[in-house]
């Protein structure tokens, strides 16, 4: 199936960030935050083409030095906080069919997500052949159980906070429960133009990643775990090139 398909891959990266300014373009390791994600797609065995949809000019040129394309500028529109994801994909498509061809695939590969590597970006499609799925999603582990949370008063109250019959419980009691990590979604087009969502209720299966991988950055201590976490990534990248 892979063979035969082509797959997008779209990095949207807009300029405005109010919680960490400019924050796809900050140097992570020695490179901008976006690069990581582009150089991914960049070693993927599948992947077709691959095109930044952003806003700045800043970020457009530093997307095209490092292998990405940016055929084109997002409107101001689709660049504010209140703007989604899906409407973001739908614009790209609806530019690429006007001046390119047809993909079967999209590959959604957010730049906030800098230690997900080509290994899981061609894991997932892979997984998509062997389902012969319409969509491949990426999740992690959540921390602690879900059952564990639950909403405060203005006080701070805590007398409807427990639930009795899981308040004395351990964590190794419950069941595992998954969290969407905002890594990779890979979408059937025909369905996703047809649904208009990225999220297919049917034939979409889960390919799941460590907690190291899944780091998402959207405030300063995201980024300051990444600065950590990306030291040990370079180190064991570089030291695998040399065996």
């Amino acid at each position: 199936m892979i063979g035969q398909q082509r797959l997008l891959a779209i990095i949207p990266a807009r300029g405005g960030s109010k919680r960490l300014p400019r924050k796809n373009i900050l140097d992570l390791a020695g490179k901008p935050l976006i690069a990581w994600t582009i150089e991914a797609a960049l070693n993927s065995k599948y992947i077709d083409r691959i095109v930044v949809s952003t806003d700045d000019q800043e970020i457009a040129n530093i997307s095209i030095k490092y292998g990405a394309e940016v055929p084109f500028l997002r409107p101001k529109s689709l660049a504010t906080d209140d703007a989604s994801s899906i409407d973001t994909v739908i614009n790209v498509l609806g530019e690429i069919e006007i001046i390119d061809q047809h993909y079967d695939y999209i590959v959604l590969l957010q730049p906030t997500s800098p230690l997900r590597t080509e290994i899981d970006i061609d894991k997932a499609i892979e997984l998509l052949e062997k389902k012969s799925a319409d969509s491949v999603i990426s999740v992690c582990e959540v921390d602690h159980p879900p059952h564990w949370n639950n909403t405060l008063p203005d006080d701070g109250n805590m007398q409807l906070f427990f639930r009795e019959d899981n308040a004395n419980k351990r964590s190794q009691d419950f069941d595992i429960y998954y969290r969407l990590n905002g890594a990779i979604y890979i979408v059937k087009i025909g369905r996703l133009l047809k649904e208009e969502s990225l999220f297919l209720k049917t034939n979409t299966f889960a390919y799941c990643m460590d907690a190291y991988s899944s780091v998402d950055i959207d405030k300063e201590e995201d980024f300051l775990v990444a600065k950590c976490f990306a030291k040990d990534f370079l180190t064991i990248k570089n030291s695998r090139s040399k065996q």
